[in-house]
């Protein structure tokens, strides 16, 4: 079986390369090829998501990928800005579900920004729909306002839209993964002003008759976004549309302490996926040792699991993982006194070594 290794920009290629250190410790023997993608690809080839580097995705069983964007790119043209890669992955590899456990360690409760008692024990799946939505819609683009207030004035648009297939199939993600679970799915919408997310609402209905041993409840995504941080644990899986699940994944990831914790995955219906921290490419920080390569690692057991077939070694880099944080160090983001700061190379050892010991 075939990886493709894509560091991608800023503090990507110093996390993947802990993540790599942690695959090669397992001794699993899969073949694995890296390439350039985003801001780095750009600069080499002119182009964010080169042919020679969508072709190695799409032949890899899987794909492990670090982060992209730079400010220096900032001024391209948007087709050719360094985010368009994970689009266009995303859109090529039919890559339609994102999965970001949003689990906060015993270890790192006194990281979160909330609460102690808020967030122990919290152990959320947020489900994304990756390929629909506003990123993704058609029409979109630049032009005079034909009518309104401003009638004659530049403006910009865009198309927010869901077909029924594509909430369906999200829709049945989400109760399986449930099923798995607490068995309990909340759908965020924002249904009473968008007539997609009214669509959105009535079909999550229909498909929820099929699992009538799954609860369902809904809720609309500024209230989800405030209970988010007012009572985390009232949720099991929450599923959303891409922009949604966008913001409110983010924001439980700082629940567990730091975005730098919280792994992502992204599959097809194939069970093939892209494997990703949920982080960016933090290009201030980059090449200065003090990214957290935890989430990296993390998402590589979840590749693991969900793509190659090893739930073992995934459970033994979680296991590892865990034991580093119970010994006390730490990076810079969920430092707290009485623990030891580390840096990327440093954590990334002390994960190889628990793997190793294992």
């Amino acid at each position: 079986m075939k990886i493709a290794i894509l560091p991608g920009d800023g503090i990507g290629s110093e996390i993947v390369t802990e993540a790599v250190r942690v695959l090669e410790v397992l001794d699993l023997r899969f073949e694995t090829e890296s390439a350039l993608v985003g801001g780095a690809a750009y600069e080499a080839h002119g182009h964010p998501l080169p042919d020679s580097t969508l072709k190695l995705a799409q032949d890899a069983d899987a794909v492990l990928f670090g982060a992209v964007g730079d400010w220096k790119f900032d001024s391209l043209e948007r087709s050719l800005r360094p985010e368009q890669a994970i689009l266009g992955l995303r859109k090529h590899l039919q890559l339609f579900a994102n999965f970001r456990p949003a689990i906060c360690h015993p270890q790192l409760t006194h990281a979160s920004s909330l609460k102690p008692e808020l967030v122990a024990g919290l152990d959320i799946l947020i489900v994304r729909e990756l390929t629909g939505d506003i990123y993704f819609g058609q029409p979109r683009g630049r032009r005079l306002s034909p009518d309104g207030a401003f009638e004659g004035q530049p403006e910009a648009f865009d198309t927010m839209r869901y077909s029924r297939p594509e909430i369906e199939r999200i829709a049945h993600v989400a109760f399986q993964a449930a099923r798995k679970r607490s068995k309990r799915v909340t759908s965020v919408d924002k249904a009473n002003v968008l007539e997609t997310f009214q669509f959105w609402r009535d079909v999550m209905i229909e498909v929820h008759a099929q699992y009538p041993d799954v609860e369902l409840d809904h809720m609309y995504v500024d209230n989800a976004a405030m209970q988010l941080v007012k009572a985390p644990k009232k949720f099991d899986v929450v599923v959303t549309g891409n922009m949604f699940g966008d913001i409110l994944s983010d924001e439980a990831a700082m629940l567990t302490g730091s975005i730098g914790m919280l792994p992502s995955a992204s599959l097809n219906a194939a069970n093939r996926g892209l494997y990703e921290p949920s982080h960016g490419s933090a290009p201030d920080i980059a090449g200065k040792n003090i990214a957290n390569p935890l989430a990296t690692i993390l998402s590589l057991a979840m590749m693991l699991r969900f793509s190659l077939n090893q739930p073992e070694a995934a459970a033994r880099i979680e296991a590892a993982v865990t034991r580093v944080l119970e010994s006390g160090l730490r990076t810079a983001d969920i430092w707290s006194e009485g623990t030891q700061r580390v840096g990327t190379r440093e954590m990334g050892s002390a994960v190889v070594a628990a793997v190793a010991a294992a």
